[in-house]
């Protein structure tokens, strides 16, 4: 693997595990995120609110003056926990600003050069949520949304052999899925007592299949979503 890769979000968590395993594969991770990785030496870092339209076009000019960028990530996302009756319109619209728009501003940007060189590779990270979960309004319908996106993209890009895959993790261990499910919250415990494979994912199991997406060598696989959940998404333990 060679050339730049951006990773949306890739500071901490299942994004920090990709850019970890993008520099191990031979490629430069450029991340964009509010917060700069606690680790040094991984690639290059751009500071900006993924949120914020114009932040975001700013950070994609700098990214693309000068550098070959094969591969995107497009990982950042929100969750915002809520029950239907308390889900504000607000919440949605600033949930599907960085969970959704954010993906097509980034996509939009990177697909032209990826067209011209003929290959890149876009891997969109959902969430098993867009197969629907409690409190999870805006979250699920964010993350269907980019499975939507995603097969679409790929019929639209096949051709000048670009791949856009999506990937949906399950439960993970990262500070994002333990602010959105407190360990004392009956229904976490519950959702981690059924998950067929006896514990909860790490971000290197997400890393492990965007890698898999993300190889120039997996250029006939296209428009897929892969749930990496233990076998969550098929039913529960014991069942």
């Amino acid at each position: 693997m060679a050339d730049y890769a951006i990773v949306t979000g890739g500071s901490q968590g299942i994004g920090l595990a990709i850019c970890r395993r993008l520099k191990q594969d031979g490629a430069t991770p450029i991340i964009f995120d509010r917060v700069a990785p606690k680790e040094s030496g991984l690639g290059e870092y751009r500071a900006v609110d993924l949120a914020d339209t114009a932040a975001t076009a700013a950070a994609l000019e700098w990214a693309l003056d000068g550098r070959t960028i094969s591969r995107l990530v497009n990982n950042v996302g929100v969750v915002m926990p809520a029950l239907l009756e308390d889900t504000s319109l607000e919440d949605f619209d600033a949930l599907m600003a960085l969970n959704v728009r954010c993906a097509i501003q980034c996509t939009q940007a990177l697909a032209p050069a990826m067209r011209q060189r003929g290959m890149g590779r876009i891997v969109n990270i959902a969430s098993r949520a867009a197969l629907g979960k409690a409190l999870r309004t805006n979250y699920s319908a964010s993350k269907a949304a980019l499975i939507g996106l995603t097969r679409t993209w790929s019929l639209e890009l096949a051709a000048d052999g670009i791949t856009v895959n999506c990937i949906c993790p399950g439960p993970i261990a990262t500070e994002l899925y333990k602010i959105a499910n407190p360990a004392d919250d009956p229904r976490t415990i519950a959702s981690l007592a059924t998950i067929p494979a006896g514990r909860i994912g790490t971000p290197e199991d997400i890393a492990q299949a965007a890698a898999f997406f993300l190889a120039e060598d997996s250029g006939f696989i296209n428009g897929q979503t892969l749930y990496v959940c233990g076998a969550s998404s098929i039913g529960r333990a014991g069942v």
